[in-house]
């Protein structure tokens, strides 16, 4: 759930009660976050490499 959410559904004054209280954080949490991380770097890679692609004009062809 949204932090923020959860903060006004508990009516917490303060996201630092919230995330304190609500939130417990393992090494499978920190895991999912870098692969998550990565595929972000290869989907930006990929659209880095998709602009350097000339893109197709009629000019390449020829009519016959």
């Amino acid at each position: 759930m949204n932090p923020k959410t959860l903060q006004y559904l508990m009516g917490h004054s303060d996201i630092g009660v919230t995330l304190n209280t609500y939130t417990h954080l393992g090494l499978e949490d920190a895991t999912d976050e870098l692969r998550r991380m990565e595929e972000l770097e290869n989907a930006r890679k990929e659209l880095e490499k998709n602009k350097e692609e000339k893109p197709v004009s009629q000019k390449m062809f020829r009519a016959i």
